[in-house]
């Protein structure tokens, strides 16, 4: 079965009354299987952005995001998907600041602001070159997200990106984790650290640009972060990290695609994702500081 007679069949469910009402918008289930893409691999790889403490570096890519999309457009790619410009201006950003970070000495919040500042710097600067041949409502849709503009086009690159992602993270996830919590350790046992290092800053940048169209790019980095901080408030295990950040990730990228269609509420999708993200961060932080057995798990 095609993805349109895939599309199609729910749609005709929903108006049957067999499934919600929402599902009766096409827009609706392109962005709920972008959800089911986007949470998982979010909150898989938002674990060791929290081991690794790359929190900024996963914001300053969503960031850059807005740059590319302006190389983009200044270069004539479809304002709608400008791939081309956003994955490679993400992918030299990322790796030329890891590069730096291990070859300047410079601390990796002060480089990253140094990289962010410009970077913004640019992306501002052509966003006003070409302040009158686009229009304004594409650029919010860049910074905050809309379900309303995830394409066909955008679930393939979205498929694309989450089984690359997902084959090169899942079998070196040990790895990776021992790297990032003891890289002496890890370089002893035989672990390449420097190269697990750029492939982590590559897989990271590839689900960050890929996630911009739902979350957008000032928030994509928070959902990398917020579920694995409120699985680390709760998990007592590895494994429980793992999974639990990886449900919330999910739930709060459905929720919060579901929650504003349902209720009608103008609220951005990527806004109200990490909103419900937040609530989820709160409820772990109240459950850590009431329940006596969480109270002695590392944070």
């Amino acid at each position: 079965m095609s993805f349109e007679a895939f599309r199609q069949l729910v749609q005709e469910w929903a108006g049957a009354g067999y499934l919600p009402e929402a599902l009766a918008y096409g827009f609706v289930i392109n962005a709920l299987l972008a959800g089911l893409m986007i949470g998982p691999v979010l909150g898989g790889l938002g674990t060791l952005v929290v081991v690794k403490r790359f929190a900024f570096f996963s914001e300053a890519v969503g960031h850059a995001a807005l740059t590319g999309v302006a190389i983009g457009i200044l270069l004539g790619e479809p304002y709608t998907g400008p791939y081309g410009s956003l994955f490679g201006y993400c992918l030299l950003f990322g790796i030329l600041l890891n590069f730096l970070r291990n070859r300047t000495g410079l601390s990796p919040d002060t480089l990253i602001g140094v990289f962010l500042s410009v970077s913004l710097a640019l992306g501002a600067s052509l966003l006003l070159m070409l302040a009158g041949k686009i229009n304004v409502h594409i650029l919010e849709n860049v910074l905050f997200g809309s379900v309303l503009t995830v394409s066909a086009q955008d679930l393939v690159v979205l498929g694309i990106v989450a089984v690359l992602v997902l084959a090169l993270a899942l079998p070196l996830y040990n790895r990776i984790m021992l790297a990032s919590f003891n890289p002496q350790l890890a370089a002893v046992r035989g672990v390449a650290v420097k190269t697990l290092d750029y492939l982590f800053v590559v897989l990271v940048t590839l689900v960050t640009v890929a996630s911009v169209k739902v979350i957008g790019a000032i928030l994509v980095g928070a959902l990398l972060v917020i579920p694995a901080a409120a699985a680390r408030l709760v998990s007592q295990s590895l494994k429980g990290f793992f999974f639990v950040s990886v449900l919330i990730a999910t739930l709060s990228t459905l929720l919060g695609i579901l929650l504003p269609i349902v209720l009608d509420l103008p609220v951005p999708s990527g806004a109200a994702i990490i909103l419900v993200a937040g609530i989820c961060f709160a409820l772990a932080a109240l459950a850590r500081a009431l329940v006596p057995r969480l109270q002695g798990n590392p944070a």
